[in-house]
C-alpha cells in the first residue's frame, strides 16, 4: 500500500522504468551480511560458514544470503563475525575508503552498520567517534560496536551542534548518514511507509541540512564528508547537496564512479542544482540487488596537511598509570598474551581503555568511552565480554574452543557453566576459533561469564 503521492512522484521521475520499479514492490527483500575483518577474512568465512552466499558487488567484504539461513542465530552472529545488514547501506561507508590511523566521526551512527564498517577499514588504528542522538539507539549502537571487537571507538549521545563545539576542524572523515524519509525502505519496513507525508520530505531536508553544516565545521582542510540516504526524494537527496553547496562554497562534490546498475543523481530534478550532481549515485531496486539508497561525497577544500588538524576542546585525556590499575595489570601479565593498547581511564569500578588519540570526554555524553576493559574489585579484576570480543585466540594465554555443532555452545550461550578439563583461572571461550566470552575454571568444571541480558533460554 504505498503512498499515492509517491508513486506519482516516482512515475514522473522514472518514466518509461516506472513500471519496473512498481514491480520490484512485489519480489522477496533482498537479505545481506557484512563479514567483520577485524575477525576473519572472506576466504576463511566462506569457507566454513553454514550459509549459501554470493558477493554484494560494491563491497567487497559484503555477501548476499537466504532467507532460510538466519545467520542471526547462528553462533558466529553472537561472536561478532559478521554484522547483518542491507546490502544497498554498504555502499556509504565502502565509497567513504576509511584508513588505519585517522580520525573519523559517524555523526548519525545507530544502530552501528556503517560505523563497524568503518572500523574494518580502519584495522584498529585510529580513532572513531560514533555518535547517535537519541538515547535508547546510542544504546543499541554501543551494543554492536562490542559485538564487532571494535576497541578504538568512543560511543557518544550528543546533538550535532554539541559535538560542533568540541571537535572543530578535527576529522579526516565524516559519515552523515541522515535521518531521512526511509523511502528506499518502504519494502523492507512498512511501518515507514506508514509515517511518510510530503511534509515529512520537507521536514527531513531541513534537518539533513542542520546536520550537514554541523559537520562541516568538524572536518578538517582538504577532509572528506559522505552524506547518505536511505530515501528516493530529490528534496532530501540533490536538494540537500545542492543547499549546503550554495552556502559553502570551501566544499565540492568528488565524482563517484559507479558499478554496475548503479545510477547517476538527477540535477533535473530539482531546481537551483549545484554543479556536479551527476557524480553523486543513486540506487534502484529495480535496477540491483538492494533498497533505495543515494551516496554523495563532499571534501572541503585546503591543505590536508596533518599540522592544519584541529583539536579536540579540552585537549587530550591523560590516561592512568598502571600502578592506578594494578589489578587489570596482573590480570593482563597472567592471562593475556598481548592487549589492546591506549590509555587507561577508569570510572568507579569500570576501566576502560581510550585510544591513543582520544581527546578529553569532558561535558560530553559519553555512552562508551572506548573498550571496557573489565571491573576492578577489591584485590582482584574481572575482565569485560567487550575485552574478550576484542581478543583473538592468539592474544590469551589460556583458551577454550567449541565447534559451532557442538551441544555445549547453545550451553554456554545460554549461561549454562561447562564440564570440561581446562586449564585454571580465566579462559577464553572461542567458537570455531572466534572469541565469544570468558569462562573460569577449577575443579574440570569452567564457570559462565557470558552476560546475562546477552543469554539465550
Amino acid at each position: 500500500m504505498l503512498p499515492q503521492d509517491f508513486l506519482t512522484r516516482m512515475r514522473g521521475m522514472l518514466g518509461e522504468e516506472y513500471p519496473a520499479f512498481l514491480e520490484s514492490y512485489n519480489r522477496e527483500r533482498i537479505h545481506a551480511l557484512r563479514v567483520n575483518l577485524l575477525k576473519t577474512d572472506i576466504e576463511r568465512f566462506r569457507a566454513h560458514a553454514p550459509f549459501s552466499l554470493t558477493p554484494v558487488p560494491w563491497e567487497p567484504s559484503g555477501l548476499y544470503y537466504k532467507a532460510v539461513d538466519e545467520p542471526g542465530k547462528h553462533p558466529y552472529h553472537a561472536a561478532g563475525v559478521y554484522y547483518i545488514q542491507e546490502a544497498s547501506a554498504m555502499a556509504s561507508a565502502a565509497y567513504l575508503k576509511a584508513a588505519p590511523g585517522e580520525r573519523i566521526l559517524d555523526l548519525c551512527a545507530a544502530p552501528g552498520g556503517k560505523s563497524t564498517q568503518i572500523a574494518a577499514a580502519m584495522q584498529g588504528q585510529g580513532l572513531l567517534v560514533s555518535n547517535e542522538i537519541h538515547p535508547g539507539r546510542a544504546k543499541i549502537l554501543s551494543e554492536n560496536i562490542e559485538r564487532m571487537g571494535i576497541a578504538n571507538c568512543i560511543v557518544t549521545n550528543e546533538a550535532p551542534e554539541t559535538l560542533a563545539l568540541h571537535f572543530e576542524g578535527y576529522f579526516d572523515r565524516i559519515m552523515v548518514d541522515a535521518p531521512c524519509s526511509g523511502e528506499g525502505m518502504f519494502r523492507k519496513n512498512e511501518k515507514a511507509c506508514d509515517e511518510w507525508s510530503p511534509e515529512q520530505v520537507l521536514l527531513c531536508a531541513d534537518r539533513q541540512l542542520s546536520i550537514l553544516t554541523c559537520a562541516a565545521s568538524m572536518l578538517r582542510p582538504g577532509g572528506c564528508m559522505m552524506y547518505s540516504t536511505c530515501t528516493f526524494a530529490p528534496e532530501e537527496n540533490e536538494g540537500t547537496v545542492s543547499r549546503f553547496l550554495h552556502s559553502h562554497p570551501d566544499f565540492s562534490l568528488v565524482p563517484l564512479e559507479r558499478g554496475l546498475g548503479m545510477s547517476a543523481g538527477n540535477p533535473d530534478w530539482i531546481p537551483d542544482p549545484a554543479p556536479g550532481l551527476d557524480g553523486t549515485i543513486r540506487f534502484f531496486p529495480h535496477r540491483l540487488k538492494g533498497e533505495g539508497h543515494f551516496l554523495a561525497l563532499l571534501q572541503k577544500d585546503g591543505d590536508p596537511s596533518a599540522s592544519l588538524r584541529g583539536f579536540g576542546r579540552g585537549g587530550k585525556e591523560p590516561g592512568l598509570s598502571e600502578r592506578d590499575c594494578r589489578e587489570y595489570i596482573e590480570f593482563r601479565d597472567t592471562f593475556l598474551c598481548s592487549a589492546p593498547s591506549g590509555k587507561m581511564i577508569r570510572f568507579g569500578e569500570q576501566l576502560y581503555l581510550l585510544p591513543e588519540a582520544a581527546v578529553s570526554l569532558r561535558g560530553l555524553k559519553v555512552i562508551r568511552p572506548g573498550l571496557h576493559l573489565g571491573t576492578i574489585k577489591k584485590n582482584r579484576f574481572e575482565p569485560s565480554h567487550a575485552l574478550a570480543l576484542a581478543l583473538t585466540p592468539a592474544s590469551a594465554s589460556q583458551t577454550f574452543n567449541l565447534s559451532s555443532d557442538d551441544p555445549a555452545v547453545g550451553a554456554y550461550l545460554g549461561g549454562q557453566s561447562l564440564c570440561a578439563d581446562a586449564q585454571k583461572g580465566w579462559n577464553l571461550i572461542t567458537v570455531d576459533g572466534y572469541s565469544i566470552g570468558w569462562g573460569k575454571a577449577a575443579s574440570n568444571m569452567i564457570k559462565n561469564h557470558y552476560p546475562k541480558g546477552l543469554r539465550r533460554f
